[in-house]
């Protein structure tokens, strides 16, 4: 069992000791599933890069954006969002940490 509350918290205490502003954890394997947590400090992104062939992300903490060709979406902590199918990045509008849930073929 994982404390995603405990998680993010030392990730983003990890992020903001990074000089790029970052950290993740790959906290959970089965392939095909994977579950990362994710901090970025305000500011920092994500460039832009391809989706796995299902995913999502679930903000823990902060504001995120996620820009994509098809529009961008702000999540707020809380948010539970379906990533499209194309290529995407993110950004943290305010310390943030978020879950990713890829499943790859």
């Amino acid at each position: 069992m994982y404390d995603l509350n405990a998680i993010a918290e030392e990730h983003l205490v990890a992020a903001h000791a990074d000089e790029h502003g970052r950290s993740a954890n790959l906290i959970l394997r089965d392939p095909p599933l994977r579950q990362s947590v994710i901090a970025l400090t305000a500011g920092t992104s994500l460039d832009e890069h391809n989706t796995p062939p299902a995913a999502s992300l679930q903000v823990l903490r902060g504001v995120v954006k996620v820009t994509a060709q098809s529009g961008d979406t702000e999540l707020t902590m809380g948010s539970l969002y379906l990533l499209p199918p194309e290529r995407h990045g993110l950004t943290a509008v305010t310390d943030a940490a978020v879950l990713l849930t890829a499943v790859n073929d």
